[in-house]
């Protein structure tokens, strides 16, 4: 056994396999790419505390060898933020799907963002909700046909990154699951940044969005995200036909800004102290 099979099996519990992903689902690789980033920065086990909602992906916490909360639709922020205020010098991480972020748990997102609170949210970004048979997200792009969109959905999907960013997240990134390398310097970014700190991680659904929309074998959905994204550093010089299509990867926010949890320790003290 290598060095590299032994960092991955310090963090799964292996009594919970096999896992319950597809074949070629990209869960597996966001997943490695997080404990990669845990390695790398030390940040010790006991000290992490992952909080998921409902989705596949949010089955993530009974895989690994930390705390762990598999919560309700859509409210992972929400205790991940109770969690955070409880115990602030845990290192909270919220791990959510594209659904259960910007659907039902959009209202929390915004609000983790404007707020600053210091958790690692990690969307993983599939364009479908995938656990309950295919329905279109909110990020499902235009014209894909989903069990709930057969003849192509119309709705405009939400950019997750600039919602965050507009909200007041202090650091976003996107990246895909074929750019892993990024996506692993993203995570550890993420984990050692102060405040609240988003990380998109575009990943396929070759079972249910990929077969509806001809897509081809996870090999080829994996090549297709490679070919759609576009640093962003050049984006802002192609032409509106050129970008179509395309998804902008990169750092999009990487700025300080007063903390939370500090904040709301400081008034603590000072209601303490009979203070106004």
């Amino acid at each position: 056994m290598t060095d590299e099979d032994n960092v991955v099996d310090k963090y799964l519990r292996t009594s919970k396999l096999p896992h319950i992903w597809c074949s070629g689902c990209g869960n597996g690789i966001v997943v490695n790419a997080l404990i990669r980033a845990i390695e790398n920065v030390g940040i010790k086990q006991e000290e992490i505390v992952l909080v998921s909602g409902i989705g596949c992906s949010s089955r993530t916490p009974g895989y690994l060898n930390l705390c762990g909360m598999h919560t309700a639709h859509g409210r992972a922020l929400a205790y991940a933020t109770g969690v955070k205020l409880f115990k602030p010098e845990l290192k909270v991480i919220a791990l959510m799907g594209d659904g259960d972020c910007v659907s039902i748990g959009g209202n929390h997102l915004i609000h983790a963002a404007r707020r600053n609170i210091d958790i690692t949210a990690i969307v993983f970004n599939n364009n479908n909700y995938g656990m309950t048979g295919g329905q279109y997200s909110p990020t499902t792009p235009i014209g894909a046909n989903t069990k709930t969109s057969p003849y192509g959905q119309m709705e405009p999907p939400f950019d997750i990154c600039e919602l965050s960013k507009s909200a007041g997240a202090t650091y976003v990134a996107r990246t895909t699951t074929y750019h892993v390398l990024n996506l692993i310097k993203y995570i550890e970014k993420a984990l050692v940044h102060k405040g609240f700190s988003l990380v998109e991680a575009n990943c396929d659904c070759p079972t249910l969005y990929g077969r509806m929309n001809k897509k081809g074998t996870p090999g080829q959905m994996m090549l297709a995200q490679k070919e759609r994204s576009v640093l962003l550093s050049k984006a802002s010089g192609m032409s509106e036909e050129e970008f179509r299509g395309k998804t902008i990867i990169g750092e999009f926010v990487d700025k300080e800004k007063p903390e939370y949890t500090e904040q709301y320790l400081e008034i603590i003290k000072q209601a303490q102290k009979g203070e106004s």
